[in-house]
């Protein structure tokens, strides 16, 4: 019986609730070419990039959870967050602001 998608994603998902946020790249990356405007998997597959510092791949991801979704507010700190630890902060800035103004003030 071949594998689904759920199945798939709730693999990467172990990998990555077990630290193995590397492996858990590995699965999603695949079923997000196949699923690209599935958000849980895009969400996880930044999440796994950002975790094991494949930077640039995270930002890409991210940006990705913002065209599908502006008002999606945690994509946009998670695109902050990757572009600060690439030291690019004043392209995080208007990420970290319209977090802010999303989330009713907070900056994290």
């Amino acid at each position: 019986m071949a594998e689904t998608i759920y199945d798939t994603y709730a693999r990467g998902r172990r990998f990555f609730d077990l630290g193995d946020p590397i492996g858990a790249a590995r699965l999603l990356a695949p079923l997000s070419e196949a699923e690209p405007r599935n958000r849980t998997v895009l969400e996880l597959l930044g999440r796994s990039y950002y975790h094991s510092a494949q930077l640039a791949k995270a930002e890409q991801v991210f940006r990705r959870l913002i065209e599908l979704d502006p008002c999606d507010a945690w994509a946009h700190i998670a695109l902050a967050r990757s572009l600060e630890r690439q030291n690019r902060d004043s392209e995080a800035a208007p990420h970290r602001r319209m977090h802010g103004v999303m989330s009713g003030g907070s900056l994290d």
